[in-house]
Order: C-alpha cells, then structure tokens, then sequence
C-alpha cells in the first residue's frame, strides 16, 4: 500500500482506485431530516442509486434533475441522517457558490471518468 507523501501527493496507482462515473439525476429532494442535505436519485449505467449531496443551500432539486453529474462511485456506502447514500457527488466551491460537476454535453451515465 502506498502512502501520501508530505506534500499530500498520491500515486497513479492511489488515483486508479477511484472510480469515477457519469451519472443522470432522475430525482432530487430535500433530505427528510438535515438542513444541508439533498437526497439524489441517480442512474448509473443500469443501476439506480440514492446519493446524499450537502449542496441545498445553493440549488433546488428541480434544477439538478436531468443532469449528468459525475460521480465517485465506488466510495462505501453510509448511511446520513438515516438515508443510505451509495456515493458522492463531485462538486467545486467557487467563493460563495457550489457548482456540481456536469459533461458539457449529453453523456451515457454509468461511464468511467478517465
């Protein structure tokens, strides 16, 4: 196993155990029982998934459905606030504002990120 080094550099073979994926939102919601938190219904390839994103502060749900995100997606499930998220979202904060990372154009979900 490979250790970060000082600087908190990783090697190649650090960065090719995570898996990247497109996915497409096919849901979104508030999430029942944390301010912060909305519940993501995606499509990865033919598997669906619930994803919890602390991004409700800077956007609806309404305007994250239909989009193609991308996705860590072999992160280990965990359960948030009682809601089981089976993922992470990737997203940029830019001064005040968080920007999930979208394909420019349409994009198949379930594809790998390379």
């Amino acid at each position: 196993m490979t250790e970060a080094t000082s600087t908190g550099e990783i090697s190649i073979d650090d960065f090719a155990k995570v898996e990247l994926k497109t996915a497409r939102v096919k849901a979104a919601e508030p999430h029942p029982d944390a301010d912060k938190l909305l519940v993501l219904t995606v499509e990865v390839g033919d598997e669906e998934r619930t994803i919890c994103a602390g991004i409700k502060q800077w956007w609806q749900p309404e305007q994250l459905v239909g989009k193609d995100i991308v996705i860590v997606a072999n992160l280990a499930p965990r359960k948030l606030r009682g809601v089981m998220s089976q993922g992470m979202l990737l997203a940029v904060q830019d001064g005040e504002n968080v920007v999930p990372l979208t394909a420019m154009n349409p994009v198949r979900s379930g594809l790998r990120v390379s």
